[in-house]
């Protein structure tokens, strides 16, 4: 069972470092392993170019901190956010919430605070009825934006329905300083009084429900990608680990979802089915999806849940739903993806066997 967790998974452990060249069936590629120990992936043709701030410099102390937080139509949730926030034990140079056209007196509850408390800013964006990811960057830009004459060094987007402990941005915001060449991190979150097992769970992939960025990875990556069906923080992050840096989500904090993932406008069924669209329209590869399917029947919801997100990613497939991400970044997925199902059929894991 803990290998085909891992298959799916992953082992948050880096593949085996080798020098000269990697030659892929999916990808020619060449890593290049920079100061940090991890690798940067080079397309001969389509060549990602590592910037400056992969040198290793001195660790990094009292780097600041903006958020910016999309909301929409949140005004059950969002005020526990705002206490949690104000409650930290180290409190941003700037938070800025950006109502995504609310209805439901979401303004009128940030407007309250943002009046009691200067580090907090408030933006309204035009009313919309559907809500779509894509609407979402665009309020997270218009936060970008405003932030822009703020001094910081690490930019992050938080939900409008999360909670956390007080010391969590400390706590975060430390790793960054302890490593110089981390560009993206985060914490494992609880939905429910579920949360993932990150024995098994892929640990460089961080959640976007509080989601931290450096700034010049940021800047890198060129920011949120606006996506209508969704992934938009595992392009970020996925890109930022395709440029070298280094991602990684740190379980030894969890924040808490007070929504279920994916069921804001639909149910678990469809939720499900969502998510094997998504998975097509990102560039996943279909042999990780078959064996995605079986792992996923033997969990909630039993045998329905991996069914519907295999159909979804059949019905994309059988439409040919456009792919929405680049080659390279496709071909870097899905290697990754082979990568982890070598690790699990040779019997390499999340344990540590070898």
């Amino acid at each position: 069972m803990n290998r085909i967790r891992t298959f799916f998974y992953g082992t948050g452990r880096d593949p085996v470092r080798t020098s000269g060249c990697l030659q892929t069936r999916l990808w020619d590629a060449r890593r290049l392993q920079n100061r940090h120990g991890r690798y940067a992936f080079l397309n001969p043709v389509h060549p990602v170019i590592l910037s400056n701030s992969y040198k290793r410099t001195p660790m990094e102390k009292n780097l600041s901190y903006v958020l910016i937080t999309p909301a929409h139509n949140e005004a059950e949730l969002i005020g526990n956010t705002i206490e949690a926030m104000i409650a930290q034990s180290r409190l941003p140079a700037k938070w800025i919430i950006v109502s995504d056209g609310s209805t439901d007196g979401t303004d009128e509850i940030v407007r309250e605070y943002s009046r009691r408390l200067d580090w907090i800013g408030f933006l309204r964006m035009p009313e919309h009825k559907d809500r779509q990811f894509a609407a979402k960057v665009q309020a997270f830009n218009a936060g970008y934006n405003s932030a822009k004459a703020t001094r910081y060094g690490i930019i992050g987007n938080l939900d409008a329905d999360i909670t956390f402990e007080r010391d969590y941005f400390e706590f975060l915001i430390g790793k960054f300083e302890a490593d110089p060449g981390l560009g993206v991190a985060g914490t494992p979150f609880v939905d429910d009084g579920v949360q993932y097992d990150y024995r098994y769970t892929n640990i460089e992939h961080v959640s976007g429900a509080c989601q931290l960025f450096r700034r010049d990875c940021f800047e890198q990556i060129g920011g949120y990608v606006p996506i209508k069906g969704g992934g938009i923080d595992w392009t970020a992050v996925t890109t930022a680990r395709m440029k070298g840096w280094r991602t990684r989500t740190f379980t030894e904090k969890v924040c808490y979802h007070h929504r279920k993932m994916g069921t804001a406008t639909v149910g678990t069924m469809g939720a499900w089915f969502k998510q094997g669209k998504k998975d097509y329209f990102l560039g996943g590869h279909p042999l990780w999806q078959l064996f995605r399917m079986f792992y996923q029947m033997k969990r909630r919801p039993y045998v329905v849940g991996g069914f519907c997100m295999f159909a979804g990613y059949a019905y994309a497939a059988i439409r040919r739903t456009e792919r929405v991400v680049s080659k390279d970044l496709m071909a870097f997925h899905r290697m990754e993806q082979m990568n982890r199902l070598k690790g699990f059929w040779s019997g390499t894991g999340a344990t540590g066997r070898q």
